[in-house]
């Protein structure tokens, strides 16, 4: 089904004021659900919707919760105090750039938060700044430490962004995996097989059936290294900030228990390094060398990370989101279980 973007921003705002949020929290986590299904990227849009819903009416998430934030200086330390995970990763990518147009730099090492969708939805305000972004969240359980069958790390994201010129904003946002958990849920959504080589049953045989891939462990991207980097990331995450760590993070696809997830947001204020313009102008020339290479045979052009998200985020704003018959039918049912209009 197809459906206009602002029809889903308001049908989420209006779901999560129901469950208690103010007014700015409910629009700032639909605003983070659509966005990621406007740039392409559904494993992380509106089917996720309940699935934060859950969490709120179980307790485990609270609608309400303010980040505390202590230290001083270029590093801060912030509390997310079990809320809302799209506001406590504003606030501290908020508080990371205020700190870097002071110092150059800065750095927030957040605790205690949750899920907080797509991580390069807050790297883009330090791009918008300014300022190259970076931020980093531990995630449940997905991924068998390598060698082992068990699950252990989580994907554990992370995200770069920045100024790019003429050019859509510089944006990697990546998981450690070979795919993000999401990708799983949404081909499950979809009746659709997984390719081979992005996850292993629960007996560690590989597997294309989404649902076996859930069950089992995800593999990690680049074998090894992709194992390598989940630990780095679940360190400044989770142990560097006194958050949970390891198997003692909850994932939003369960309904109970704290999630502890950790974030570490840092913000680099380019203008203490050298001129924006001049780094702009650079990074259009690097941009422009990259595309000057001569395409391989079949594909279909040269892209730099963010491009194809700014190209989607264009097309589908005019052309509507397409949704699968089955996140709309979970939508559907779970308005009227909270007693409020679904609109799609």
């Amino acid at each position: 089904m197809i459906v206009d973007h602002d029809t889903l921003r308001a049908f989420g705002t209006a779901v999560y004021r129901t469950l208690g949020m103010d007014d700015d929290t409910a629009a700032l986590v639909a605003d983070s659900l659509v966005q990621a299904d406007l740039w392409g990227h559904p494993s992380h849009g509106v089917m996720r919707l309940f699935w934060y819903a859950v969490r709120l009416e179980s307790g485990a998430m609270s609608p309400t919760a303010a980040p505390e934030i202590s230290g001083k200086g270029a590093l801060l330390t912030m509390d997310g105090r079990d809320g809302v995970g799209q506001r406590v990763a504003k606030t501290a990518m908020t508080e990371a750039i205020r700190a870097a147009k002071d110092h150059g730099i800065g750095a927030v090492a957040v605790r205690n938060s949750g899920h907080f969708g797509t991580a390069m939805y807050y790297t883009r305000m330090a791009a918008a700044e300014g300022c190259i972004g970076f931020l980093t969240a531990n995630a449940s359980p997905a991924m068998a430490p390598w060698g082992g069958l068990d699950k252990r790390l989580g994907t554990n994201p992370w995200s770069w962004a920045a100024p790019a010129g003429r050019y859509p904003p510089f944006m990697l946002d990546i998981a450690n995996t070979a795919v993000a958990r999401g990708k799983l849920y949404n081909a499950k959504a979809r009746g659709e097989p997984i390719p081979e080589g992005w996850a292993m049953d629960a007996d560690g045989r590989p597997t294309t059936d989404a649902a076996a891939g859930i069950a089992g462990t995800i593999l990690p991207m680049a074998g090894h290294k992709g194992y390598a980097i989940a630990m780095m990331v679940d360190m400044v995450s989770g142990v560097l900030s006194g958050s949970a760590f390891g198997t003692g993070v909850t994932g939003p696809y369960v309904p109970e228990g704290r999630s502890g997830a950790g974030h570490l947001a840092l913000a680099i204020d380019i203008e203490a390094s050298r001129p924006l313009a001049a780094f702009e102008a650079d990074m259009e020339t690097l941009i422009d060398e990259l595309k000057s290479s001569r395409p391989a045979p079949d594909a279909p052009g040269i892209f730099y990370p963010g491009e194809l998200e700014a190209a989607s985020d264009a097309r589908l704003r005019e052309t509507g989101i397409d949704l699968p018959q089955s996140v709309v039918d979970d939508l559907r049912q779970n308005a009227a279980r909270i007693g409020i209009s679904c609109p799609i």
